[in-house]
């Protein structure tokens, strides 16, 4: 999954040769999972038609302030349209419209939404050489720089003019690279590596049959896309879960027993920033796991059970700079023992639920959670989706490391 998937994003298409491949630039976005609607100038439609950008978006395409068709008449709403996206691109950029834009000229429903956009803005230059070195033209770009808009820098090649040198737009594939880096770099979380675990495990008993519990990883596959969304690179160590996960950020590890998954944890641990462990991890295996099917011959089984190596406490012990969060599944006592398990395991912050809670607790789309860092500082949360109790949970943690 693309760090595009999900937003909103404005497209102005100005009058320019270049425009053609804004066909290409909108299957790019609606491929990274990301909204595309578009604003055309009058004469940009001389180069591209709006049935094409339509079609492939999925969207009406705007050009004018009203639509001339409707025979109400619909004002296109340039405030609403502005508030809409959470990024406005322009292109291609022209040296008319840069001039535009640098002097504030509101003559077309682009430059108007330009005008009033809360958003980050970006532009594509696309002009002949002379045109692109000329000082008025650098000019405009200087000052839309300085209004804290972004240009995404031309390409160098054959122009339509037959010249050769700078003034192409960027390619499609350039254009979404430096969104997605820029976008990247203004994250809150960029720079930071998170280790997650999630899921249940299973301790084999035999070939055939294990020990394991009713844990989906869902609450571990969230944060791991929260934190991906939050710019950090996650490495998401799960056991055996349906759960699925698509983002260029997160790196998936798979692994099936308590031993395994303290395996790959301790691997990544020292190079994280912060650590959330959140799998159900059991507590006992079999001591002596048979080799084949165990056959149904008697009426009893009796199992010799050892307990597993405890991870987190583990990690709690050899930690240093990370900030380190540990679950709590509870039924009783709930706040002393996940106090008791925060002080016992050099944990930062532990998160709390309980299974007295109707819609928490395992194989449920929501969740309801009780956070308590290492001052004992208690914040309570209502029942919330999953992908919500997430969100809350780094919040609460930014809160800590930033301080």
């Amino acid at each position: 999954m693309s760090i595009l998937s999900g937003k909103n994003i404005l497209l102005g298409v100005t009058a320019g040769i270049a425009a053609y491949k804004t066909t290409y630039l909108v299957r790019l976005f609606i491929k990274a999972g990301a909204q595309v609607r578009i604003v055309m100038t009058p004469a940009s439609k001389d180069f591209v038609t709006p049935l094409t950008l339509s079609t492939l978006s999925k969207n009406p395409v705007h050009s004018t302030f009203y639509d001339k068709e409707d025979e109400n008449e619909l004002w296109n709403n340039h405030v609403e349209l502005g508030l809409w996206a959470d990024f406005m691109l322009i292109a291609p950029a022209t040296a008319n419209t840069l001039s535009k834009m640098a002097n504030g000229t509101s003559d077309n429903l682009l430059l108007a939404i330009y005008l009033s956009a809360k958003c980050p803005v970006y532009f594509a230059p696309a002009m002949d050489l002379d045109m692109y070195k000329h000082p008025s033209t650098k000019l405009s770009i200087n000052t839309l720089q300085s209004f804290g808009n972004s240009c995404i820098p031309v390409g160098s090649g054959e122009l339509a003019s037959g010249l050769v040198g700078e003034g192409r737009m960027a390619e499609p594939e350039d254009i979404i690279s430096f969104l997605e880096a820029d976008i990247a770099s203004k994250l809150p979380l960029k720079g930071k590596k998170v280790l997650i675990t999630a899921g249940p495990t299973y301790e084999a008993i035999d070939p055939v049959r294990f020990i394991g519990n009713h844990s989906s990883g869902k609450m571990g596959f969230e944060l791991a896309k929260t934190a991906a969304n939050l710019g950090a690179k996650v490495v998401l160590v799960t056991g055996v879960s349906n759960e699925k996960i698509d983002h260029s950020f997160v790196q998936r590890i798979d692994v099936v027993s308590a031993q395994d998954m303290y395996e790959a944890v301790h691997q990544h641990f020292d190079n994280a920033d912060i650590a959330i462990l959140s799998a159900a991890v059991a507590d006992f295996r079999p001591t002596n796991a048979a080799t084949e099917k165990i056959k149904k011959k008697d009426a009893t089984l009796s199992l010799e059970l050892e307990k597993t190596k405890d991870i987190l406490a583990s990690l709690g012990k050899i930690k240093k700079d990370q900030f380190l969060v540990g679950f709590a599944l509870e039924t009783n006592n709930e706040l002393a023992n996940a106090k008791g398990k925060l002080k016992r395991k050099n944990l930062d912050l532990i998160v709390l639920n309980s299974l007295q809670d109707k819609g928490a607790g395992f194989k449920k789309s929501t969740n309801k959670i009780t956070i308590i860092d290492k001052s004992e500082k208690i914040s309570e949360f209502g029942l919330k989706s999953k992908t919500e109790v997430a969100e809350d949970i780094f919040n609460e943690i930014r809160s800590r490391i930033n301080d």
